[in-house]
């Protein structure tokens, strides 16, 4: 129970100090656990927050209602499945972010990695951005699956379904940034 009571006060400290720091600062903090500018001003401009709860909630309403292009440049934040860099990288913060999420990939054999690249080019190719999974937690494996699977998506089914996956994603790393 102790614990529990010591990482709940780090959060709130955490968030109450953030609540206090001007709006550039908070958005630089905070921008790194999605991508989107946008995102990361709508959220700041909300604040103070009372508790995580809040947090989490009004992060994903604001990332519901923003457009396609602000998806999009979240999107850019991230590496390929199966790569260390972004086309667009935010902070080491994020990059350390996006290795931990993608750890189980990192240790997959040759073979599925070289799967795993040239499906990322196929799904490029046909959607027009890089592929987006929530990877905490998953085989590199079960990721060329889900991969193979939204291939046969729809453009706009898909752009959704990455749009839903940033969010499981922009949500554990505001966990993480919680944390300190």
């Amino acid at each position: 129970m102790t614990d529990f009571l010591t990482r709940l006060a780090v959060r709130e400290n955490i968030l109450a100090k953030w609540n206090q720091l001007s709006v550039d600062e908070a958005i630089a903090q905070i921008q790194p656990c999605c991508g989107s500018k946008v995102w990361a001003q709508q959220l700041v401009m909300r604040r103070p927050f009372e508790d995580e709860l809040a947090l989490t909630a009004a992060a994903d309403q604001i990332w519901r209602g923003l457009p396609g292009e602000d998806w999009m440049e979240a999107f850019l934040s991230h590496p390929r499945i199966g790569e260390s860099r972004a086309a667009r990288t935010l902070s080491q913060r994020s990059t350390n972010w996006s290795t931990q999420e993608q750890r189980n990939v990192s240790v997959a054999d040759g073979a599925v990695k070289a799967v795993l690249a040239r499906a990322n080019r196929e799904y490029e190719r046909r959607f027009g951005h890089i592929f987006i999974v929530c990877a905490s937690g998953r085989s590199a494996t079960e990721i060329v699956e889900i991969l193979q699977r939204r291939m046969q998506n729809d453009p706009e089914t898909e752009v959704q379904e990455a749009a839903e996956q940033q969010r499981q994603i922009t949500q554990i790393r505001l966990k993480k940034w919680l944390q300190g």
